[in-house]
């Protein structure tokens, strides 16, 4: 049975999006407490080469590009180790130039990347792209990125259950998958089946729906389907309101809840509007918390749902209410909104734990703007948007009624 109401994680009424403390004595544990592991966050799957135009146009008409790195796993699991967690990627590359480029980027963030392999017959992948939003439909509108895949038989998508080491993935508190590496081969299929399967100790496994049109166009079985099943099977799930619209013909949040009721956490995150997690109880009913979005500057949206998922997931892991969880999230979507790239600078965890705590007033009010998680070096004042030792944050901006 689900409820829906605007309510927080503890199930008091939070319709005025304040978040009361949890008294663990009456409301019990927090939903999708994380198990104990030698990491904190394991994430799988592929990580390419990123060329991104140095100027406005189509691919076929700029001559210049800036090299990046581009994955929806390792950029949560960069974000997390940012930020202080413990964080594990475990991925194939292949034994070449671009493959030393990601393992080095990424290592380079605080990740362990001991656990990626390297594959001397098949390529590292790399793609093109320009700014803007990733389509999810089967075509292509105005305002979405233009992007080339250069994928096919990379050494990702030769990953299998059988050469992937199961103790490295298992040995952890969460295990972050997303739809992306379902759609690479029938043996990264396979990974994702076998690592969602249910299982006694099985860390809490959180997915990331990421329902990528063009990457299930060449495949014979059926995409929107297969990541529906597999949701079912984890234990945290993360959707877009636009995503669940184009795989699933589902429409609002509820419609995804009553489509994946088995998630003891669903997250549906709907763009400019915030975002709604349904939180199942012991007595099987949800406590549903809705956090507003934060006005922000945007400079490209590319990774700001990867982002997303790693606040919110930061916040898990130190047992903080739900409604915290997703302003955590909002705040590390924000960080990544306002830099060109997937990875920005996530926001120091003063600052995100002050900006997260403000009254309902105070984050609507809010305008975070490029460099925001960088100037000044504590908490910005609610009121004035300077920081605690009266140094001004030009980038966080508190409007006035």
């Amino acid at each position: 049975m689900t409820t829906s109401s605007n309510v927080s994680a503890d199930g008091n009424d939070a319709t005025d999006g304040t978040a009361p403390a949890r008294d663990e004595a009456t409301d019990g544990p927090p939903p999708a407490r994380p198990h104990t592991g030698a990491v904190d966050v394991v994430c799988l799957g592929e990580t390419m080469v990123t060329f991104m135009p140095t100027g406005p146009g189509r691919l076929a008409d700029v001559s210049s590009f800036e090299r990046g790195i581009g994955g929806a796993e390792s950029n949560v699991a960069c974000a997390l180790a940012r930020t202080g967690h413990r964080t594990r990627w475990v991925s194939r590359l292949g034994a070449d130039a671009f493959g030393d480029h990601v393992r080095d980027a990424v290592a380079a963030c605080g990740v362990d990347v001991s656990h990626v392999r390297r594959d001397p017959a098949r390529p590292t992948g790399v793609y093109f792209r320009t700014a803007g939003e990733r389509a999810t439909g089967t075509e292509t509108e105005a305002g979405e990125a233009e992007v080339a895949y250069y994928r096919a038989g990379s050494a990702a998508s030769a990953m299998s259950p059988e050469l992937l080491d199961a103790d490295a993935l298992r040995d952890t508190r969460v295990l972050h998958l997303t739809g992306i590496t379902a759609a690479l081969s029938d043996s990264c299929l396979d990974v994702l089946r076998t690592l969602t399967e249910p299982a006694p100790g099985r860390p809490l496994v959180s997915f990331d729906v990421n329902y990528r049109v063009g990457l299930w166009r060449d495949r014979t079985v059926r995409g929107p389907g297969l990541l529906l099943d597999l949701a079912r099977r984890c234990d945290l799930v993360f959707a877009g309101e636009d995503e669940a619209a184009a795989a699933w013909d589902l429409h609002g949040p509820d419609a995804v809840r009553a489509a994946l009721p088995e998630p003891a956490v669903l997250v549906v995150k709907q763009g400019a509007g915030g975002a709604t997690a349904y939180a199942r109880q012991a007595d099987g009913t949800d406590t549903v918390t809705t956090a507003p979005a934060l006005t922000v500057d945007v400079v490209a949206p590319v990774g700001a749902g990867d982002a997303f998922a790693a606040g919110f997931l930061s916040a898990t892991l130190r047992d903080l209410p739900v409604f915290a969880r997703l302003r955590h999230g909002h705040l590390m979507a924000a960080a990544s909104l306002t830099v060109p790239g997937d990875l920005g600078t996530p926001p120091s965890r003063d600052l995100a734990d002050h900006l997260a705590g403000l009254d309902p007033a105070a984050w609507g009010r809010l305008r975070l703007g490029p460099g925001w998680t960088t100037d000044g070096d504590a908490p910005a004042d609610r009121s004035s948007g300077t920081t605690s030792h009266g140094v001004h944050n030009p980038r966080v901006e508190v409007r006035t009624p």
